[in-house]
């Protein structure tokens, strides 16, 4: 042969026997198969076997293995973003003339979702209140094939009743589905929602592996959860249908991250609860929501669920948000937001970096929103830096806004 023949042909193999803590990256569109026999009955579904980049490789293999087990399931399918596993959850399971059942407080994007691709399908939605399990019963129909679940809502944090809100959905045949990313499969196990007194959990989970498992906030990626087999397997085929797979260097960051994140998980959530405490006393903050503080809605669910006798304490991320003094203008709290300097403005958490960023709830909530006064809410994410730091550079940035501490 030639040599650039040889270059692309060459013999070597090197030897299989390599093990290092850090799993291999594979990365390959093509998966080349020793003949027509191996092509033509090679199962990848199941894992057995590798027929093409897109539907699983061994680092993607890994990943999905190690997240079912972390959210306590049995089956994962990757997604390139949170929002993409939701979109996939929804194109997989619901048909024109299903509806879908939302709360209230979830991430924006799941309805607007819901508002604009579902609708043109003929898939209609109702938002329900997430802290009132008599609303979602009153809202479920004939027509429900599908009710998100999100713990702790978005932004404002209301913790819900999660074991009733599953348990009517289990009454009703109705499958449910919950945004995990905030419990990241750390502060309680969705498919066990009551260790001890008969399993009972939701359908599957969506996590935003974007947020804790990532660490970093420079990947986006997703995930899909749950111990079903013919679950998995309508998600798996519509997955292969719809070809929204993740790089093989995005899956490496995911792993080489996942291993430390219990330790920055429980980091940021004990910062975070020592700032929401400090936070609660300034005045300038009418109230401050955390699930695991007594006056935030769905405190006492949140306990019920989250405290154990293995964490006593509980456990619960590394987000809070306060609600701003009804006294105080728009224009003030962006002034409070633009004047901190350690406090980033930006979406997303679960990174080294602390965040914020300002909204008004009036525009976006339809309900349960008599805690939140004229809606002007401001949203922390803590992340590794020293508290003391972060308390001073709130009280500097509360005193350029002309705001009492």
């Amino acid at each position: 042969m030639t040599r650039s023949t040889d270059l692309i042909h060459h013999a070597y193999q090197p030897p299989a026997e390599f093990e290092a803590p850090q799993v291999g990256v594979f990365k390959a569109s093509t998966v080349i198969f020793p003949n027509v026999a191996a092509m033509r009955t090679r199962e990848w579904m199941d894992k057995s076997a590798y027929t093409y980049g897109l539907h699983g490789t061994p680092t993607t293999f890994t990943l999905e293995e190690r997240l079912a087990t972390l959210e306590g399931g049995k089956h994962c399918i990757l997604t390139p973003s949170g929002l993409a596993a939701i979109a996939h959850v929804d194109f997989a399971l619901l048909k024109t003339g299903d509806e879908v059942l939302i709360p209230d407080n979830a991430y924006a994007p799941n309805k607007s979702l819901a508002e604009g691709e579902l609708a043109r399908f003929g898939v209609t939605h109702q938002v329900y209140d997430p802290l009132d399990v008599k609303d979602l019963a009153a809202r479920i129909t004939p027509r429900t094939r599908l009710v998100w679940l999100e713990a702790a809502g978005s932004v404002t944090m209301e913790f819900p009743d999660l074991v009733a809100l599953v348990q009517l959905c289990k009454a009703r045949d109705v499958m449910c589905a919950l945004d995990n990313t905030w419990g990241a499969g750390l502060a309680f196990n969705a498919f066990d929602l009551t260790p001890g007194q008969g399993e009972l959990g939701v359908d599957l989970t969506i996590h935003a592996l974007t947020k804790y498992p990532s660490g970093g906030g420079d990947v986006l990626m997703g995930s899909i959860v749950t111990r079903s087999d013919e679950l998995a397997r309508v998600l798996k085929l519509s997955h292969m249908r719809l070809g929204t797979g993740v790089g093989a260097n995005d899956a490496e960051m995911v792993l080489r991250s996942l291993a430390s994140m219990p330790l920055r998980y429980k980091a940021q959530d004990t910062a975070a609860r020592s700032l929401a405490t400090w936070c609660a006393s300034q005045a300038a903050f009418s109230q401050v929501l955390h699930p695991a503080l007594s006056a935030s809605p769905g405190h006492n669910h949140w306990q019920q669920l989250c405290v154990t006798p293995q964490n006593p304490q509980g456990l619960a991320a590394g987000i809070f948000s306060v609600v701003m003094d009804a006294r105080f203008p728009a224009h003030q709290v962006d002034a409070f937001c633009d004047s901190l300097q350690l406090f980033k403005i930006g979406y997303s958490w679960g990174g080294p970096m602390s965040l914020v960023m300002p909204y008004n709830m009036a525009s976006s909530r339809q309900r349960s929103t008599e805690h939140l006064q004229r809606g002007r809410v401001v949203r922390f994410c803590i992340g590794l830096e020293d508290v003391s730091d972060l308390q001073r550079d709130i009280l500097q940035a509360l005193n350029k806004a002309g705001l009492p501490s």
